[in-house]
């Protein structure tokens, strides 16, 4: 994760909407001149006729526009324009201020530095003589020992007493959307209530960018089917798929090339490490969370109904209610 390389992208990004902007202006002008009478060009001694000038034009300007659009799509636009700046404005700053570590410890709190450690580790394959491995076997060795113990304080967490509730619809709902916590908390959406942001197209166009990127869906059937493989199969199955195999050659194809096959190989010696400790049910709330938050999002967007999205996160809650135990 690099902190300079986010602010520089955003900086860019930013650069590239205020270029867009200002051509536009300039094709707004040349519009507006294009379009009102030939006059002799008036002398540009007077600074009074020059910002005369300026007003002239950009009441063309919003003539123009006003003759495209009515008055409340300009409003708006002139919202979201400003929105969007001062987000832009937001983002920047925050990234400029934050250091690598900050972020990270904020998405893992006090586990980070056994995760630092892991991944340190796997980076150093090339030192690793200096200290003390000598073999890959090792260091994935020394890898499984940090999250062991990391897993193991997880467990000294104490457990909260269990609630009953019953036919009560709004504490499963609730419980339906906090499903998504974990997801919802990483991207700064509300867990108040079944939308994840208010209803503005600047944040309705981030939401649909985030889906897009990050799971390739772009509409309802896509959505529904990703969440009904979450629901009844998802990580679940393929670890226990994993786990089954008796080599990793078992679950490849023979079309994989050399980096795909690697990552096969790793997440069988994986399963194959864990799967006396970890049975399959240990990834349900890996799926079910998942599921609970891609529901979130396509009601948000309108591919799915409320009442649809209420629906899936009732049947989630049941599930994780029925399949874990803490």
């Amino acid at each position: 994760m690099d902190i300079n390389e986010i602010m520089n992208r955003a900086k860019a990004a930013q650069a590239r909407a205020t270029a867009s902007l200002h051509e536009m202006e300039e094709k707004s002008e040349e519009l507006a001149a294009s379009s009102s009478p030939k006059s002799p060009a008036p002398p540009q001694d007077s600074a009074d006729r020059e910002a005369e000038q300026q007003a002239a034009n950009a009441q063309r300007q919003v003539e123009i526009l006003g003759q495209l659009f009515d008055t409340q799509t300009m409003a708006q636009m002139a919202a979201n324009q400003e929105q969007l700046q001062q987000m832009m404005e937001q983002r920047v700053a925050e990234a400029a201020s934050a250091s690598t570590e900050a972020v990270m410890n904020q998405l893992f709190g006090e586990d980070m530095g056994v995760l630092a450690a892991a991944l340190e580790t796997l980076s150093l394959e090339a030192e690793c003589e200096g200290f003390g491995l000598d073999s890959e076997n090792e260091d994935n060795d020394v890898l499984y020992t940090l999250l062991d113990e990391t897993m193991a304080r997880l467990e000294t967490l104490p457990e909260p007493a269990s609630a009953e509730y019953g036919r009560d619809t709004a504490l499963w709902g609730q419980f339906g959307i906090l499903l998504s916590g974990i997801v919802s908390t990483l991207n700064d959406h509300s867990l108040d209530g079944l939308d994840v942001e208010e209803h503005v197209p600047v944040l309705e166009q981030q939401v649909l960018s985030l889906v897009r990127r990050s799971w390739g869906i772009d509409g309802r059937g896509a959505l529904l089917e990703t969440i009904r493989y979450l629901s009844q199969g998802g990580y679940t199955e393929r670890y226990r798929f994993y786990c089954e195999a008796e080599s990793p050659e078992e679950l490849m194809t023979g079309e994989e090339d050399s980096d795909e096959r690697e990552d096969v190989v790793r997440a069988w010696e994986f399963a194959q490490h864990y799967k006396q400790q970890y049975s399959p049910a240990f990834m349900t709330g890996w799926d079910v969370g998942r599921a609970a938050m891609l529901a979130r999002w396509g009601s948000y967007l309108g591919w799915i109904t409320p009442e649809e999205a209420r629906g899936i996160l009732w049947d989630l809650a049941q599930r994780a209610t029925q399949d874990l135990g803490g």
